[in-house]
């Protein structure tokens, strides 16, 4: 079953250790920044939407990082023109104009092109892995060996499941990915635990077991992927 669409999906299964659909989507990330600093950064379609959108705080900060100044610069000079143009308002009143001004400019701090971006794909990505689960065996045994699903990417497969597997097979995959779930849950309540213990006295010469990153790995799973940069814990003072 193997097509174009499917093949992020696999490849992402193919792999274990954190969350896939994390792992999707930081390779969408990457990207989409790659493309609008790049190929698609002259593109009169996309230099509009990107006036229109702006980029949020995090995109900002990454595409600045990504050190190509030029390409960057180029899109906030249209970007801020737009603005100037929004926030420059025709006669009206001091209320009116308020009001005007503030939607307007509200507009740009709610919107990110590469969010919308991303959202859109992403999204297509969690109903292909509910179609392959329900069609393909092998796929299923992909699930089947993942460590673990974030749980905002945990609860957003099994919503998208009640849309895109079969009711006839739906309590299977709810048991299959639950079971996944279940023992991580299991295993990283156990670390933490273990990793409390550590700050007893009583404890101190007990080794340290899986539980140094305890408090990271718990973190990554509640909120996903991205909401700590990678780091290694080898110093904990107890």
């Amino acid at each position: 079953m193997e097509k174009i669409y499917t093949i992020p999906v696999n490849e992402a299964f193919d792999e274990n250790g954190s969350c896939p659909f994390c792992r999707m989507r930081k390779k969408l990330e990457e990207n989409e920044i790659d493309l609008i600093l790049g190929a698609s950064m002259m593109e009169p379609d996309i230099r509009i939407q990107t006036n229109e959108k702006g980029f949020c705080a995090e995109h900002f900060d990454q595409m600045y990082a990504a050190q190509r100044r030029l390409p960057l610069a180029l899109m906030l000079e249209s970007h801020l023109a737009q603005i100037r143009n929004e926030c420059a308002t025709p006669k009206l009143s001091l209320k009116e104009k308020l009001s005007t001004v503030a939607a307007h400019t509200e507009s740009f701090t709610e919107t990110c092109y590469v969010c919308e971006r991303i959202e859109f794909h992403w999204g297509k990505m969690f109903e292909t892995a509910c179609l392959l689960w329900d069609m393909d065996i092998e796929f299923r045994k992909k699930t089947a060996n993942q460590t673990y699903f974030c749980l905002p990417c945990y609860t957003r497969f099994l919503k998208t499941a009640k849309l895109f597997v079969s009711k006839k097979k739906l309590p299977d995959f709810l048991e299959a990915v639950q079971g996944v779930e279940m023992k991580y849950l299991d295993s990283l309540n156990g670390d933490i635990s273990h990793f409390c213990k550590k700050f007893d006295y009583r404890y101190q010469k007990e080794p340290w077991g899986n539980a140094k990153d305890a408090v990271e790995r718990a973190v990554r799973f509640l909120s996903g992927e991205g909401s700590l940069t990678d780091r290694k814990n080898n110093d904990i003072v107890v």
